[in-house]
């Protein structure tokens, strides 16, 4: 099979994977709603557990970094050994696919979630040590405001600005360059899915997360009510 099929092949399953909305599908298994009509509209992990709770939010978070991890670990493998480079750009290829099938998901009218769970789930396998950079940027940043547009926002630059530094004395190096590439291109989507953030976070409008407090379909009732049309959550 020739390298550009392999990618091409790749991309598409790997964007495929990214592209099922695990948070919708939870919303609906679990208290009977369209997620994207509550809380925030939002299908991630952050308006889930706004709006069902605390387990239901886990569960979706968990379930999204998994679509982000699997694709990345596993379809690579089927077209190339692991000591190559052309397997580490298979990888980075499923990764960026995948992260684009949560933003843009083709079963959704390519509306989806901001990519920050999926893309976690993506870098632990690309880059451990960048992971958890970005991981800590997060919860450190969250521990402070409480906040998980600002966390997310924080957690993608400081994923970049590790990996930049991770990858020296030249990052740009051609076995280096699409690892290189996914770090910035990734992290950039990240913040531009969070550009109403953004600008609600100038005006000091951006809402501190917590919790629902119950499960079912009350628990929606009220996060919808108690979010109003402004919010917009992150992962």
């Amino acid at each position: 099979m020739t390298s550009p099929v392999a990618e091409l092949i790749t991309a598409a399953l790997a964007y495929l994977c990214g592209s099922i909305p695990f948070g919708l599908l939870i919303a609906r298994a679990v208290a009977g709603v369209d997620i994207r009509q509550q809380g925030s509209g939002n299908i991630g992990a952050t308006n889930v557990g706004r709006v069902l709770g605390a387990r239901w939010g886990i569960a979706a978070l968990l379930l999204d970094a998994q679509k982000g991890l699997l694709p990345v670990l596993l379809i690579p493998r089927c077209f190339a050994a692991s000591d190559t480079g052309w397997f580490v750009l298979l990888q980075v290829t499923a990764g960026v696919a995948t992260v684009v099938g949560h933003m843009f998901p083709v079963w959704l009218k390519f509306r989806g979630g901001k990519g920050v769970a999926t893309s976690l789930g993506v870098v632990t396998v690309l880059t451990p040590v960048g992971s958890l950079a970005a991981f800590a940027g997060f919860a450190m940043c969250m521990f402070a405001s409480r906040i998980v547009a600002l966390s997310s926002i924080v957690a993608a630059l400081v994923f970049a600005i590790g990996q930049m530094f991770i990858l020296q004395p030249n990052p740009f190096a051609v076995e280096k360059l699409p690892l290189s590439v996914f770090s910035l291109a990734v992290p950039a989507l990240i913040v531009l899915q969070h550009r109403s953030n953004i600008g609600r976070l100038m005006r000091g409008e951006e809402k501190q997360f917590q919790f629902g407090k119950s499960k079912g379909k009350d628990a929606a009732k009220t996060a919808d009510e108690s979010s109003g049309p402004t919010s917009a959550d992150s992962i």
